[in-house]
């Protein structure tokens, strides 16, 4: 494969003119200390695609029919299209033209290299060696065969495929509570772009959003390129608060199974009291069913859409946790009105996401491959969540650690004085990978205005960013280097308290 993709770039890129001799099998395997068989192969399967033809007793040439229709690249008066434009053009100003810059928000930053590290407490990551491979690739050649394939490679407008929503409508929302026909379901590329076609639909610069604080980052950001109008909702040990701060609000994006980034649980009782408030005061709810299925105490509580008789419960999840983030396959549940605009704004965004993928995952589903998943994963994960437990209380008893029942991380908050972006970079230093907590707030704590004055709509802002928050996550880093690991960052953190 390596020396078919180099050959076919070089005749591609034109290093190889067409109608020029390949050296025979033999000299090229000696040159590339190959076997000579290995040459062959790669031969034979060029000339099978177009790129090589083989002439009896003479060898193979490259076929020049493989370049037809590709334009080539040419100069003008000595210099290249290029520099000629450089020279009397300078462009447009693309600063001045952009509406939106959302390179400007503040966002979670993972390191590519992460897996380098060899304390990785990073959220968001699988450990390779619980990925299902076997069973993966089996349902992948399944979805490969000729009438898979018939089904699936045709464009299929804005529909999805039949088989995923049915195992999501089955199999996945009856495990939250959830019972919803099939034109109440669509399928996204991940609970993201879910809430961008919410964001598209029914955000304007008008509309109110209320914000866990802190909050899923991405939510915020995805909500702010609509609305200023971002209100920022505190938390205790329980979630979202019932206060003040959710009258007046249109839209309030909730993560009640384990908030993120704390991961602390919504009891049964606050979820009720949040869906009678969304009642009485008119707003939606948007529940992101954040890692429901990772519960290491107890059953997990009804999805919030479970509960909901009113209709003001938008659901969305992914499986980007349980099964794979590369595979960027989620779904939101709503009432059908709503999924009907989603699907055609859908269209003219993606038409839908890759019917291939769809179909690997409905057989994934369809044949209990992600329920013993889940089995592995409950199993693997409630180890490292007691052993990170037990560690944190040993190392680090300066910090205060958020309540966890479930998911993949903890939630720190360290003393006043700590400094997380500084503690992550010394973190670094001994091969720690931290994430620093300060991104996931709003920066703003709302307050209702005094008596007896006239406020602003969105009530007094107040600027604060907390830097003494961090996040630890286990997902991706193996049991026996938790309490090491944690042992190293809680010298670290004395270290710098001291100074």
């Amino acid at each position: 494969m390596q020396l078919r993709e180099m050959l076919v770039s070089a005749i591609l890129q034109g290093q190889i003119p067409a109608g020029s001799p390949l050296p025979s099998s033999r000299k090229l395997a000696e040159t590339l200390d190959v076997a000579r068989n290995t040459v062959a192969l790669a031969y034979q399967d060029l000339v099978a695609e177009g790129f090589l033809v083989a002439h009896e007793r003479r060898g193979y040439f490259v076929n020049g029919e493989i370049l037809t229709g590709s334009v080539q690249a040419g100069r003008a008066s000595g210099r290249t299209a290029t520099s000629e434009r450089a020279a009397n053009d300078i462009g447009p100003d693309w600063r001045h033209r952009f509406k939106v810059t959302p390179t400007g928000q503040r966002n979670v930053v993972k390191p590519r290299d992460w897996q380098t590290f060899r304390y990785p407490f990073i959220y968001g990551q699988v450990d390779p060696a619980l990925f299902p491979l076997s069973e993966w690739r089996e349902c992948s050649r399944q979805a490969l065969s000729v009438d898979a394939v018939r089904d699936w490679c045709t464009d299929h407008f804005t529909l999805d495929d039949s088989l995923l929503v049915e195992q999501i409508r089955t199999r996945l929302l009856p495990r939250r509570g959830v019972r919803v026909a099939p034109d109440e379901i669509l399928v996204t590329v991940g609970a993201q772009h879910a809430l961008y076609l919410l964001a598209a639909l029914l955000v304007t610069g008008e509309t109110t959003v209320g914000i866990e604080e802190p909050g899923y980052a991405d939510a915020r950001n995805i909500f702010a390129l609509r609305t200023s109008k971002l209100r920022p909702l505190p938390l205790d040990a329980n979630g979202i608060v019932i206060g003040p701060e959710l009258k007046g609000c249109d839209y309030v994006h909730v993560t009640p199974s384990h908030q993120f980034p704390t991961t602390v649980n919504m009891p049964l009782e606050r979820r009720e009291a949040l869906l009678a408030r969304a009642k009485a005061d008119d707003f939606v709810l948007i529940e992101d069913d954040y890692e429901s299925e990772i519960n290491h105490v107890g059953p997990p509580h009804p999805a919030l859409k479970s509960l909901d008789d009113s209709g003001r419960v938008i659901f969305l999840a992914s499986l980007s946790k349980t099964l794979a983030p590369g595979l960027r396959m989620g779904y939101m549940v709503g009432p059908r009105e709503l999924i009907r605009e989603a699907r055609a704004l859908r269209r003219l965004m993606l038409r839908h996401p890759p019917a291939n993928n769809q179909r690997t995952v409905a057989l994934f589903l369809a044949r209990g491959n992600h329920d013993s998943l889940m089995r592995r994963l409950s199993h693997a994960y409630r180890e490292r969540w007691q052993v990170m437990r037990d560690a944190l209380a040993l190392h680090l008893p300066q910090c205060k650690v958020w309540p966890s029942i479930g998911g993949t991380a903890y939630w720190a908050e360290g003393p006043k004085t700590l400094d997380a972006r500084e503690t992550e970079r010394l973190a670094a230093i001994e091969g720690i990978l931290i994430e620093p907590g300060d991104v996931h707030f709003m920066g703003t704590t709302w307050q209702p205005s005094a008596k007896g004055r006239k406020a602003p709509s969105e009530g007094n802002l107040i600027d604060g960013l907390p830097r003494n928050y961090f996040r630890l996550g286990f997902s991706s880093i193996p049991v026996d280097r938790i309490e090491p690991g944690l042992k190293l960052l809680g010298d670290i953190i004395r270290r710098q308290i001291k100074r």
